[in-house]
């Protein structure tokens, strides 16, 4: 579809939306000047959508009262995407959204023209999103349920939690304000009442958890993306630097993903760098790859790999 016909579209949905808009609110949506929000309107009437103009200060463009644009124009590729985003949406909520999402792609596939369905029939035997969990999915689904609706309906609830540095589970009480899946891992992001500050708790360590009779309004101007932009450049990070070995270099480039850089040697061998969000955790990644690879830097880490490499053979010749 075309850059014009996607702009008509949704200038149809801006006026469907809110009435008696004017053209220099309409090209500030679509991102064009006043004149071309003109010229749109007259296409719109050459097509016979019945776009109409009231002057005076409350006055705008706006379409004749009950009238709707025709549901479902998608593109194959919008289709699609459209379909694929439902199947999404079921392997990460798994039963709390599954009805739903099946529910929308039986509609979809009731009124889409035979083009768009067999596009997304293609789709959906060709192109698949799963594993996106790590935790187990059916004993998180009641906490995942009762935590979308406390945060729907801005409810406060009361946990005990067990904190990753802090193995002692505490109550707290916490607004909930947002819920993120972050590498395979479910989050609860709001204000906790202990801390007086915004929190993230991970959701698989929630012990109990109830939603209590007290609402709460979120913050003027909370933004999610923006505090985990925020969230993610405060925390400290450990940057580590590794050798693989010549016979490993595959294993290197195969995980590239993981890599902040990634230098091949003369003789063969790999170096890269990455960063954690701990030393404990940069410590996992190098024994992860056992003797294929040679921590280089920084000392600290290097001293724990030995550590734990020594604790490790002690603990095999021991066990004969």
């Amino acid at each position: 579809m075309s850059n014009t016909a996607t702009r008509l579209i949704t200038l149809i949905m801006l006026l469907q939306r809110k009435p008696n808009q004017k053209a220099s609110e309409l090209a500030k949506e679509l991102n064009v000047s006043v004149r071309t929000i003109h010229r749109y309107i007259t296409m719109l009437d050459e097509m016979g959508i019945p776009v109409y103009s009231e002057r005076g200060p409350h006055g705008g463009f706006r379409l004749i009262r009950g009238y709707r644009m025709p549901p479902l124009i998608f593109t194959p590729e919008e289709a699609v995407a459209v379909c694929l985003g439902t199947s999404i949406v079921s392997e990460i909520w798994g039963r709390i959204y599954r009805d739903a999402a099946q529910g929308a792609l039986a509609k979809i596939d009731n009124v889409l023209p035979d083009e768009q369905r067999d596009e997304v029939a293609w789709a959906r035997r060709s192109l698949l999103a799963t594993g996106m969990h790590r935790a187990d999915f059916m004993q998180l689904a009641p906490l995942l349920e009762e935590l979308r609706r406390a945060t729907r309906e801005r409810r406060r609830v009361r946990m005990v939690y067990r904190g990753r540095r802090h193995p002692e589970p505490t109550q707290r009480d916490l607004d909930p304000y947002a819920m993120v899946l972050r590498w395979g891992w479910w989050y609860v992001i709001g204000y906790c009442h202990m801390r007086r500050a915004m929190r993230t708790f991970r959701v698989d360590r929630i012990i109990e958890m109830e939603v209590i009779n007290q609402t709460f309004n979120v913050t003027d101007g909370f933004d999610i993306r923006e505090y985990l932009a925020e969230e993610n450049a405060a925390e400290p990070h450990v940057r580590a630097q590794m050798r693989f070995t010549p016979d490993a270099a595959l294993v290197a480039k195969d995980a590239q993903t993981f890599w902040e850089t990634m230098e091949e040697q003369p003789d063969g061998s790999v170096v890269v760098t990455f960063s954690s969000p701990s030393i404990e955790w940069a410590t996992w990644q190098a024994l992860y790859y056992g003797s294929r690879v040679t921590v280089l830097a920084p000392p600290d880490l290097r001293r724990l790999v030995a550590e734990q490499a020594r604790a490790i053979v002690k603990q095999y010749a021991s066990a004969g």
